[in-house]
C-alpha cells in the first residue's frame, strides 16, 4: 500500500516537474542571463535585468533611480484592484438573485453566467472593440449625449474589458456561498427590524466571506497579468506588467528583462495567495 502511494503519485510529480517547475526554473535562469547582441539572451550570470527595474544608466554609466517601471507595477495593481472591486459590486446582487430562483431557472441563469467562457477571450475583447468604437452602439450613444472624444484607448475602456472578462469568476464562488445561507438567518434579521442594507452588511457578507475571498483571488490574480484588454481596448497607452512582458519578449527582444518582470509578477501573485492562506488559517483557528 505504501509503495502504491509513492508510485501512484509519480505521474503527477512528473507532470508538475515538466509543466511547472522546469519552465519556472528556465525563466529564473534567463532572468539572470545577459541580453544578446541581437536580442534574445546569452547564458551567464548578471543582475542587470533586476537593476533595470529600479535604475537606469546615467552619465558615466552611473546608476540613477528611475521609477518608470514602478509606475507600471503600481498601475497594474490599481487596475487589478479596481476590477476586483467592480466585479464584487456586480457579483453580490447577481449571485443573490440567482441563488433565490427556482432550481430550473437557477440552472439556466448559471449557464448564462458561464456562457462567455465558451467563446475565445480574444473574440470577446474584439467584440468590445466594436461596441466601444465610434460606429458602435455605446460609441454612438456617447457622441449623441455630447461626449467629447472616443471611448476606446482609454483606461475606462480597459476596465470595461477586464470587468467583462473576469466578472463570471466572481459570480460563481459568491453564488456558491450565498446558496448555502440558511434562510432562517435572513428571516431573523427581518424579525429584528434590520434594514436590507444592515442585513447585507451584518449577515450576508460575513457568512459569504469565503466565497467573496475566493472570487477576489480568482479575479485579482489573472487581472494582474492581463494583456489583451490593455493592448486592444487601451491601445497600449497605459502599459501594464502583462503588456510590458509581452513587449520585452516580442518587439524589444530583451528576454532577461522580460523574465525578470515575469518573476516579479509571479512573486506578487504568490504574496497574494500566501496572505489569503494565512487569513484562512487564522479564521479556522478562531472557529
Amino acid at each position: 500500500m505504501r509503495g502504491f502511494r509513492f508510485w501512484g503519485l509519480v505521474p503527477a510529480w512528473a507532470l508538475m516537474l515538466g509543466t511547472l517547475i522546469l519552465p519556472i526554473g528556465i525563466v529564473i535562469l534567463v532572468s539572470f542571463a545577459h541580453r544578446g547582441a541581437y536580442g534574445g539572451f546569452e547564458w551567464g550570470f548578471s543582475t542587470a535585468s533586476y537593476r533595470e527595474i529600479l535604475f537606469t544608466e546615467g552619465w558615466g554609466d552611473a546608476p540613477e533611480f528611475d521609477p518608470k517601471y514602478l509606475v507600471i507595477i503600481a498601475r497594474t495593481l490599481v487596475f487589478a484592484a479596481v476590477t476586483t472591486l467592480i466585479c464584487l459590486v456586480i457579483a453580490v446582487p447577481v449571485a443573490y438573485v440567482i441563488a433565490n430562483q427556482p432550481a430550473r431557472r437557477k440552472a439556466a441563469l448559471i449557464y448564462l453566467v458561464t456562457l462567455p467562457f465558451w467563446v475565445s477571450m480574444i473574440v470577446r475583447v474584439y467584440a468590445w472593440l466594436i461596441i466601444l468604437g465610434n460606429d458602435g452602439l455605446i460609441g454612438r450613444s456617447w457622441r449623441a449625449l455630447g461626449g467629447e472624444g472616443g471611448l476606446l484607448f482609454t483606461p475606462g475602456a480597459t476596465l470595461v474589458g477586464m470587468v467583462y472578462s473576469y466578472v463570471p469568476l466572481m459570480v460563481l464562488p459568491v453564488f456558491a456561498a450565498i446558496e448555502k445561507l440558511d434562510p432562517a438567518l435572513l428571516e431573523a434579521g427581518a424579525d429584528l427590524y434590520a434594514s436590507r442594507w444592515r442585513t447585507l452588511r451584518e449577515v450576508i457578507l460575513p457568512l459569504t466571506w469565503p466565497g467573496i475571498a475566493a472570487g477576489s483571488i480568482l479575479v485579482f490574480v489573472p487581472a494582474i497579468g492581463t494583456v489583451l484588454e490593455p493592448m486592444l481596448l487601451g491601445g497600449g497607452r497605459q502599459m501594464t506588467m502583462g503588456t510590458l512582458i509581452q513587449t520585452q519578449f516580442g518587439g524589444d527582444r530583451n528576454w532577461p528583462f522580460g523574465a525578470a518582470i515575469a518573476l516579479v509578477l509571479m512573486a506578487m501573485v504568490m504574496v497574494v495567495l500566501i496572505l489569503n492562506a494565512h487569513r484562512a488559517r487564522r479564521l479556522e483557528a478562531r472557529a
